[in-house]
């Protein structure tokens, strides 16, 4: 199935014509039905085809349309994502893919949002469009891909990249902090905050399913490998022999536990902080039990401060899954409540208390 061109930078629809050739309605959807047809054109080795395999292998659970679907993205190697997909979707500007996917959500309500953006994308110059998204909640889920690397423009450093990190941009190594995107989510209050491994199909396929049912904004960082600027960034969380006792993965409602055989865990200190211990010197009742629900993020918060950036230790899965009112949501119903209005009342609300009257 290809795409057409409307003439528009970045925008396509599915199928040739325009038409969205789908199966009928009651046609169960597979993984090819998601593909564009679009040869893929990430490096060798890209972490990037592992999630697009991921998302294209769980589209279908959704049981949503590929027409009521749209993939929006800024710029950046994982911007190409919208080109792969035989959905609708939008090729957008830099950084600003949630502000137009926010567009989208509140005109709508029909449609399954995605943003799909990098580190460099989302986090630099699309730092004040991510945080406000999150901020007010919009009805959307967001790919944040971390590669801790620009890798489009060939290289430089990004606002993740270890500080030190010796790149095109800073030949004596980087003196900025690099953010925690997880912390920087949980900072602006975001209602749905996970990270994952690129690598690990199963935790991503899960971790996008709870994603994709929350109502809200969902942001999931996904460790993302650049062969070609940043190879082997992640490495450690992948070998045999480092993984199990670097990578705390977290579950609701189940002690958190990690480790070859499970020895560590992590429990409260003295002063109430997160911190981590051997259980055969705390006892198993010490273990801190995850709750993902928990409405104040301070607890989530201190669960992301376990993660360091050396990967000495690498927190993963669901941090924080709550309730509150959509943005989009409350926008639609503020529309419909002024069109309820007489024109009097209209008029009213316009006019306001803050006018007057010029005469001669």
């Amino acid at each position: 199935m290809t795409a057409i061109d409307l003439g528009l930078p970045g925008v396509r629809l599915p199928g040739p014509g325009g038409q969205a050739l789908v199966p009928a309605a009651d046609t169960p959807l597979s993984p090819k039905d998601f593909r564009s047809g679009q040869e893929v054109r990430w490096c060798p080795g890209c972490g990037d085809y592992a999630v697009l395999a991921a998302v294209q292998g769980f589209l279908p659970r959704l049981g949503v349309r590929q027409e009521n679907t749209v993939f929006v993205s800024g710029i950046g190697c994982s911007s190409r994502f919208p080109y792969y997909m035989n959905t609708y979707g939008m090729h957008s500007i830099h950084g600003r893919a949630p502000a137009i996917a926010t567009g989208l959500a509140v005109t709508r309500p029909e449609l399954s949002v995605w943003v799909v953006t990098g580190d460099g994308d989302a986090l630099s110059i699309g730092g004040n469009h991510l945080i406000h998204t999150l901020r007010r909640n919009v009805n959307l889920t967001i790919l944040l891909f971390n590669n801790r690397i620009y890798g489009l423009t060939k290289g430089q450093y990004s606002p993740t990249s270890e500080t030190g990190k010796v790149t095109k941009s800073t030949p004596v190594g980087s003196v900025d902090t690099p953010f925690n995107p997880v912390s920087l989510a949980l900072g602006a209050e975001a209602t749905f905050v996970a990270r994952v491994l690129d690598s690990d199909r199963a935790g991503l396929t899960e971790v996008l399913a709870a994603a994709a049912e929350h109502r809200g904004t969902a942001l999931v960082e996904i460790y993302q490998n650049c062969p070609i600027f940043n190879d082997g960034a992640f490495d450690v969380l992948r070998r045999p022999d480092e993984r199990e006792r670097r990578l705390i993965r977290i579950r609701h409602e189940e002690p958190i536990r990690f480790g070859v055989n499970g020895e560590f865990g992590v429990v409260r200190d003295g002063r109430g902080r997160l911190t981590t211990a051997r259980v055969s010197d705390v006892g198993e009742q010490a273990l801190v039990v995850h709750d993902a629900t928990e409405e104040d993020p301070s607890y989530a918060f201190a669960l992301s401060r376990l993660s360091s950036q050396d990967l000495r230790l690498c927190v993963t899965g669901v941090f924080r899954s709550v309730s509150r009112p959509a943005y989009d949501d409350q926008v639609r119903a503020q529309t419909e409540r002024a069109k309820a209005m007489t024109p009097a009342d209209l008029q009213s609300l316009l006019t306001g208390k803050d006018t007057w009257t010029v005469t001669g």
